[in-house]
């Protein structure tokens, strides 16, 4: 029980620290954006094509959400840990101690940590709902895929409202903002696909 108080305890602490907040959210959004370009692109090259494969389609995009997630957390937990060690450095000498000990040295762990879980589930939760069109539509594939790129689109008009909510912007401007840089990339890489 009282080894449960401290892990909660540890949780509250990372949560509570200045730096955890803005940094999950900047890169869940991130990352979010990331993996939907990416997942669009799949599309794009395994969907819309004339000999689309369902199930190459589908594989493609779940592995590549796996992929992304072990990339993006690993990274951020290595980079995130890198700055937590610097500021616990920071903090040690000003006190004229080492503090990686304390209960602010297991807080610091414990944000990069929190931050990394969360920024590996933003690829699993993006490419899940781009992916459902393609489980649960049995007809056309390309049916599917045109429901998977409206869906991807609007996960990047979503991802760019919570942007401006949180910078106190617009967040209909931003969102649209985000939406309308996805079907240019879509354009683009629809274009280049047609081209090859």
């Amino acid at each position: 029980m009282e080894r449960n108080e401290r892990k909660g305890s540890w949780f509250k602490e990372a949560m509570s620290l200045p730096e955890t907040g803005p940094a999950l959210r900047r890169y869940f959004v991130n990352t979010m954006f990331d993996t939907t370009f990416a997942v669009l692109g799949i599309i794009i090259g395994s969907a819309l094509t004339a000999d689309a494969d369902k199930g190459l389609v589908i594989t493609t995009i779940i592995t590549s959400a796996v992929a992304l997630a072990i990339s993006t957390g690993s990274s951020v937990y290595e980079a995130e840990s890198i700055e937590q060690s610097r500021r616990l450095d920071e903090i040690g000498r000003a006190m004229l101690r080492p503090v990686d000990g304390t209960n602010l040295g297991k807080a610091s762990k414990a944000s990069a940590a929190i931050i990394a879980i969360s920024n590996s589930m933003a690829p699993l939760m993006a490419s899940t709902i781009i992916l459902m069109p393609f489980l649960l539509m049995a007809g056309n594939i390309l049916e599917a895929a045109k429901v998977a790129i409206v869906l991807a689109i609007s996960i990047l008009f979503v991802t760019g409202f919570i942007m401006g909510r949180l910078s106190e912007k617009n967040p209909w401007w931003k969102g649209l903002r985000m939406a309308c840089i996805g079907l240019v990339a879509f354009v683009i890489c629809y274009m280049i696909g047609g081209a090859v």
